[in-house]
């Protein structure tokens, strides 16, 4: 069973979850902002893809940040802290297929997610 974590009204997301859809593959959906226990997740997600790969440094939230929350980006802690308290920070989707965790939307995602 796949795990997709997201945000509704991102079009990234709505884009896979089109995808997952038309593939016939079961989802369970986590808002990220609603549901998703960032606490707990951050920390997990970070030691298996790292904050560079899980923080989206594009987005808006990153860049109304202030240059002292930024810097703790830099530390895994830092990162797991700052993600927790803007969800929207992350790099989205988050799919976890048991033990694995992808993020983001690309070709490799996708093959190896089925679809």
């Amino acid at each position: 069973m796949i795990t997709f974590y997201g945000i509704r009204t991102c079009d990234t997301c709505r884009k896979a979850m089109k995808t997952l859809d038309a593939a016939g593959r079961a989802y369970n959906f986590v808002d990220l902002r609603a549901d998703a226990d960032m606490t707990a997740l951050a920390p997990r997600w970070i030691a298996a893809v790292g904050a560079d790969t899980l923080v989206n440094r594009k987005s808006t939230t990153w860049r109304s940040l202030s240059d002292a929350d930024k810097a703790k980006a830099a530390s895994d802690a830092g990162a797991a802290d700052l993600l927790a308290a803007h969800p929207t920070l992350v790099k989205r989707p988050v799919i976890e297929t048991g033990g694995e965790v992808f993020v983001g939307w690309t070709g490799e995602v996708q093959k190896k997610v089925g679809v």
